[in-house]
């Protein structure tokens, strides 16, 4: 393996897991917003969802590279079923399923960005863990909206 392909792979790796980061984030956002009626966790999650953003424009063009990895027709992932897949009841049951994958992607950015720009690796370790705030207020949030219905 070449390292301009190795840097390639590395590329797509990142460009899947900031889309679906930030996918994440705007369902999340949605249920916030529409839902639980929330402007603090809507600011929240909007803000998380531009920060990462941010991190990935600060490294010097990168934003370009991934676009230019990108290769969607021959990802494999595009076929793969999902059996074990969680059924959603509900807008809220979306945003569990949603604050998963932000959370589970954020690490991946954590540790293939660590290949590219320790600083901004370090900066999606403290987004994670924002999230894992957000979350936990917006968790108490959805139980009880839950518990009066």
């Amino acid at each position: 393996m070449t390292a301009k392909i190795a840097q390639r792979d590395v590329l797509r790796v990142i460009d899947a897991n900031f889309n679906r980061s930030r996918e994440g984030l705007r369902v999340c956002e949605e249920v916030s917003r529409f839902i639980l009626r929330s402007p603090a966790l809507t600011g929240e999650l909007k803000c998380a969802r531009h920060a990462i953003s941010t991190i990935v424009k600060n490294v010097s063009g990168c934003r370009p590279a991934l676009a230019a990895s990108r290769d969607a027709r021959a990802d494999i992932g595009r076929t793969l079923s999902i059996k074990c897949a969680t059924k959603k009841k509900d807008c809220l049951d979306l945003f569990s399923a949603n604050i998963e994958r932000v959370k589970e992607s954020l690490r991946v950015l954590e540790e293939f960005f660590s290949l590219l720009d320790k600083r901004g690796s370090r900066r999606f370790l403290m987004l994670r863990f924002k999230v894992y705030e957000i979350e936990k207020r917006a968790l108490k949030k959805i139980a009880a909206l839950r518990n009066t219905r």
